[in-house]
């Protein structure tokens, strides 16, 4: 402390000193009421100041998104990739031709040979687009019309966690926001007494080989800490430190948290840290969810039509069919973008066994879903994304039979599907060779992707940026990326 400054400006020169020196170390660390804060922020606190919902430069064709990923990367071939000429290829090896170098996984550069595993499941043509649907998704196929199917959706990443961090990043490295925080960002709440964004991890039947899930993937990266996603548990309280401790009263909360925030101002004010209005926001929010959470998930009220609709595993939650009901009442209720995760689709063996389980999971609610946004009016002004990280190999991972085989990770091709928004419905767009490892017409990247799904929210990808680091960062980042004009309307 400078004894030659006026008292007040020493104290503040101290405080800054202080708080600064704190700052570096405690970066990233759990301080008293982080792990509070994590719980309801979905991350640390960030590090970026918070910014104002940024004007549009197009007129939205969607306000809200849900987006169903599926963690492990489902098999394109067994699902909506239809291949009838493999079934004259069964164990004969995947020509060099086709596989050109590609780079294998370590679960299968070791095989001597690549044999061809053709779907053992029958599919059929649905909608006016003679949509071709595997058996594994009966419900779905109802709504071929309605959905956007792209079959030549490519990647760069052949290992999990790069491969789903680049699907929600846009970036292979940890550490940037997901879409979902750029969609917070950019529109802002539509509802003061829930978060923008949030996320629901269900629970899959089978679990043979499930998959690391972290908060990364929902990190609001150096946007404010207060676009990250909010995690809602599937037991317990749907929320961690959201109810008030034992022996405190909603009146000895509110002033504390009256408190909380004078202090909080104050600091703002002294230091300029942006974590420390991100603290106020969340401290807040927290106070409103304390109301708003419980009305959320007591489905007490549904009736009994809408269980018909989702099957009666929606009643229990944590299940897939409970999230999708969950992310329908919640846009209805005004969250910009929910995002749902479904684990064990990395099916490197047993796909006779666990595929069939995974659809099951999926299959009724996604009908549901749909259906139910529409009878409400609310799929026209909702994106509903569907898909995995990657695709699958049309070769075998480990032991092959006419009923049974194992599929690898493979960039160089997959299927989504989309609906709502303003996606094209009733459409297939993309096409992969016979062996459904190369596109052969109309690619689309993720880069592309997350183009497209920002013009229908209403923003220029290359327009939609935030400073960072002295570089304007965007979400489809520095390389090529097109709006993929024939998917929408």
């Amino acid at each position: 402390m400078n004894p030659l400054l006026p008292p007040t400006t020493a104290l503040t020169d101290a405080v800054r000193t202080d708080l600064t020196r704190r700052l570096f170390f405690t970066r990233g660390a759990h301080a008293l009421g982080a792990a509070a804060l994590a719980s309801l922020g979905g991350q640390a606190l960030a590090n970026a100041p918070a910014v104002a919902p940024v004007p549009t430069h197009f007129a939205p064709r969607a306000k809200q998104v849900i987006y169903l990923h599926m963690v492990g990367g489902p098999s394109q071939m067994d699902l909506f990739d239809y291949k009838p000429v493999m079934g004259e290829w069964y164990d004969k090896d995947l020509p060099e031709s086709i596989r050109q170098g590609q780079r294998l996984t370590t679960m299968t550069s070791g095989q001597d040979r690549f044999p061809i595993a053709p779907s053992k499941y029958k599919f059929d043509q649905y909608g006016q687009a003679g949509m071709w649907i595997s058996e594994l998704l009966p419900w779905l196929s109802k709504k071929a019309d309605d959905l956007t199917v792209v079959r030549s959706m490519y990647t760069e990443a052949i290992n999990h966690e790069p491969a789903i961090t680049l699907m929600q990043t846009g970036n292979q490295v940890t550490g940037r926001p997901c879409l979902g925080s750029w969609c917070s960002y950019g529109l802002g709440s539509m509802n003061d007494n829930l978060p923008t964004f949030v996320v629901m991890v269900a629970r899959s039947t089978n679990t043979e080989q499930l998959q690391a899930i972290s908060a990364r993937l929902w990190s609001s990266g150096y946007l404010s800490g207060e676009h990250a996603g909010v995690s809602l548990r599937s037991a317990g309280d749907p929320i961690l430190f959201l109810n008030d401790p034992p022996g405190v009263s909603r009146t000895v909360r509110r002033q504390t948290l009256d408190a909380l925030a004078a202090l909080n101002q104050r600091t703002e004010q002294l230091i300029g840290d942006p974590d420390t209005h991100t603290r106020i926001q969340q401290y807040e929010l927290a106070y409103r969810m304390q109301a708003s959470v419980p009305e959320l998930t007591d489905l007490s009220k549904e009736s009994a039509s809408t269980f018909e609709l989702y099957g009666e595993a929606a009643r229990e939650p944590g299940t897939f069919a409970n999230t999708a009901l969950m992310a329908r009442r919640m846009v209805e209720r005004g969250v910009r973008f929910v995002q749902v995760y479904h684990n064990n689709w990395d099916t490197h063996s047993n796909v006779s066994g666990r595929l069939p389980d995974q659809c099951r999971d999926v299959d009724q609610p996604c009908y549901a879903l749909l259906t139910d946004l529409q009878q409400r009016g609310m799929l026209d002004e909702t994106i509903v994304i569907w898909g995995g990280e990657f695709g699958r190999t049309i070769y075998s991972q480990g032991q092959l039979s006419h009923e049974n085989y194992g599929r690898d990770h493979h960039p160089r091709c997959f299927t989504m599907w989309m609906a709502g928004g303003g996606f094209k419905p009733g459409t297939v767009h993309g096409e992969t060779d016979e062996f459904s490892y190369n596109i052969v017409k109309d690619p689309v990247h993720i880069r592309d992707f997350h183009a497209t799904v920002l013009r229908l929210l209403g923003y220029d990808h290359e327009q939609f940026t935030v400073k960072h680091l002295g570089l304007d960062q965007r979400l489809t980042g520095v390389l090529p990326a097109r709006v993929v004009e024939e998917i929408i309307t």
